[in-house]
């Protein structure tokens, strides 16, 4: 069995709407209230234990006589609300990688989102455009595939556009492709080519921002500029204390339409970058059973402000992240390796070349092609690197298990 995870547009009507609204802020408020509770014990006492899921679970009973108003609304919403923040709590305990101490969630983020479990059928897609969810009923929605199977859980968000968006985790059998094709493949990552593939192949990067850049830049001006604009009508309406002064951002639809403008041109930009990523792995998944990619620090490498931009218009752990699913559902398998010196190592002769220890990165990255001093063989960079990260893969299975 397999999870699989489809994302529908929703089209709720106003009292849907404001069911679900509802459920943002009581899941919101649970958050805290958990978050709070979680942060003053340890206050308190350092040596107290930590509450997990099932214990703040049975917490909630006490929190919804103090506020009924929270039994209007889904109540497996509020028990996953508490699931997510013990996860947070884990990765934090972990000390995962850019995962630090639970933080507060505010009512002003314009994205939202609340998730729901499915028992007892309470979830449930009817027809190919009704879906069925928890104090909401039938609602309408749009889907560019047919969703099958049985249905774990749903999670509702509003984006910053303020759409409405579904997205359906189901569970079902796994699918495999046939034929096997016996060929297996490594792939070098990159910037001025996409991906480098072992067989010598090279997809070019598509820079997705390009067209929208300059928009992008306008639209953002003018956002800059009305939000300045009317933190000072917020700032003159207190000092002159009019009868029914502005308090909130969201009462200035001229500052509103620019942020949703921005929000859609980034949007589209990120949409069009998924696009290109899901067919590419769609592809390297049907061509290969063994798919063999670099393991990269790409949260460490954005840190780098010269090669940020370039680093996140490739969407490199977007790219990763379908391929790890996509060869799960389909039985392939995905193989990490280190891509320490597979540009500077021979892949004929597996000698390392070390005339360039002595040269700087930016002198090493000038470095396009190179001629191996033991074997004599001419190679270039990208390809060679993405040969070695293939032989380090298969050297971690058999050639049985690669190829079957």
């Amino acid at each position: 069995m397999t999870l699989k995870a489809f994302k529908v547009r929703l089209y709720p009507n106003q009292k849907q709407i404001k069911q679900i609204k509802q459920t943002f802020g009581s899941t919101r408020f649970v958050w805290n209230q958990m978050l709070a509770m979680q942060s003053a014990r340890h206050k308190n006492n350092s040596h107290a234990r930590y509450q997990n899921e099932f214990a703040m679970n049975n917490l909630l009973k006490a929190l919804k006589t103090d506020y009924p108003w929270l039994k209007d609304v889904d109540a497996t919403a509020l028990q996953a609300t508490n699931g997510n923040l013990h996860d947070a709590f884990q990765r934090f305990f972990n000390k995962e990688l850019s995962n630090g101490y639970p933080r507060f969630k505010s009512k002003k983020d314009y994205a939202q989102s609340y998730t729901s479990k499915a028992v007892n059928q309470n979830i449930k897609v009817i027809d190919d455009h009704h879906l069925k969810l928890p104090k909401l009923g039938q609602v309408y929605f749009r889907a560019g595939r047919i969703l099958t199977g049985k249905v774990r859980r749903a999670t509702v968000r509003i984006n910053s556009q303020g759409q409405y968006y579904a997205t359906i985790l189901i569970e079902g059998e796994k699918q495999a492709l046939k034929p096997k094709t016996k060929q297996s493949v490594g792939i070098d990552l990159g910037l001025d080519s996409l991906m480098i593939l072992s067989n010598g192949q090279k997809v070019n990067m598509v820079h997705f921002d390009t067209d929208a850049r300059k928009q992008i830049r306008v639209w953002e001006r003018k956002m800059a500029r009305r939000r300045r604009n009317a933190l000072k009508e917020i700032a003159f309406d207190k000092h002159d204390k009019v009868l029914f002064p502005r308090t909130s951002l969201r009462q200035f639809p001229r500052y509103q339409q620019a942020r949703r403008t921005v929000a859609k041109l980034k949007r589209q930009v990120s949409d069009r970058r998924n696009d290109k990523l899901q067919k590419l792995t769609t592809q390297l998944v049907q061509d290969f059973d063994v798919i063999v990619v670099e393991k990269l620090n790409t949260q460490g490498m954005l840190k780098n402000h010269h090669l940020a931009r370039a680093i996140s218009n490739a969407g490199w752990g977007n790219l990763v992240t379908m391929l790890q699913y996509k060869c799960d559902w389909y039985g392939k398998q995905l193989i990490f390796v280190d891509p320490k010196y597979t540009s500077r190592i021979c892949s004929v002769c597996g000698q390392k070349n070390h005339q360039f220890d002595g040269l700087s990165q930016h002198e090493w990255l000038a470095v396009r092609e190179w001629q191996c001093p033991t074997c004599g063989t001419h190679l270039d960079r990208d390809i060679n690197a993405s040969q070695n990260i293939l032989q380090r893969g298969l050297a971690q299975i058999t050639p049985i298990k690669a190829l079957v």
